[in-house]
């Protein structure tokens, strides 16, 4: 069977994170072929996407401020039968081929903690909220699997369904806490309740799938600025290991804000990659 990544990118910043994550999958030895799915140009410079594929059945650009309309296609866009789904705006800083073989003993896996940069498993419910108060399964999309599978087919139509009609799904499942704009994260979180699978697509009891989430209040500081940029220091090594406040960084790290990616950062992946 075919196994690579796919990141969806709609628009130009997304399309140059993607380029930075599909550097730092290669810098960090993963081998699996990477796709990029998306509505822009890319000239696919020095080769590092395997296949740039059009988002299908585009009728026009994505408006959203999160670009999550369109999400949903990576199921039928990928040209893969086990898919790695990654948001752009993270670095990969380990190989990930034991993710690989965990995630083959399901059809469809998201990971339910995500970790603070020193390495902490998150408690804050600052950004939670709607899915505490209403009872929704506690998912994160930054990083997920799926196999080709009537499991899959069937979730991937649901969430179709939901992200053209979130207002309706929203106004039934997030009574409390109704979100201004639709999200990736809430959407999967209500497919996952209609369907009944929390205990089928989801493990509590994983803590090696390491997704850091660099959003201001999950840091539990005391006090929080605008920008986690201003707050704590960045280091990357020569051999492109990642520190953020003395803090070695694992697994993916989900870095949030654009202004992250620097000429810097890209020039010293591509010293290393090209």
């Amino acid at each position: 069977m075919s196994k690579g990544f796919a990141l969806y990118a709609s628009g130009e910043d997304y399309i140059k994170q993607a380029y930075l994550c599909a550097l730092s999958l290669k810098a960090k030895g993963n081998k699996h072929p990477i796709s990029i799915i998306t509505d822009g140009e890319v000239d696919n410079k020095n080769n590092v996407f395997d296949k740039v594929i059009p988002i299908p059945w585009q009728t026009g650009k994505d408006t959203t401020r999160y670009h999550t309309n369109n999400r949903w296609k990576v199921y039928h866009a990928t040209p893969y039968d086990e898919t790695i789904v990654m948001d752009t705006d993270v670095l990969v800083t380990q190989d990930l081929e034991s993710w690989w073989k965990f995630f083959s003993n399901y059809e469809l896996y998201f990971p339910t903690h995500a970790y603070t940069y020193r390495d902490t498993r998150i408690t804050s419910n600052y950004y939670r909220l709607a899915f505490e108060k209403n009872n929704l399964p506690n998912v994160y999309s930054g990083i997920h699997y799926f196999k080709k599978s009537d499991t899959a087919y069937q979730f991937f139509k649901w969430l179709e369904l939901i992200s053209n009609n979130w207002e309706f799904f929203y106004g039934n499942f997030c009574k409390e806490y109704y979100p201004r704009l639709p999200s990736m994260d809430l959407s999967i979180a209500i497919v996952i309740k209609i369907l009944e699978l929390d205990n089928i697509v989801t493990n509590k009891k994983v803590d090696f799938i390491k997704f850091v989430h660099m959003k201001n209040h999950a840091q539990d500081w005391q006090a929080v600025r605008t920008s986690w940029l201003k707050q704590v220091g960045i280091y990357l090594t020569k051999d492109l290991d990642l520190i953020i406040g003395n803090y070695l960084q694992t697994g993916i790290f989900h870095y949030v804000e654009n202004d992250f990616v620097t000429d810097d950062i890209i020039s010293a992946y591509e010293e290393i990659v090209i």
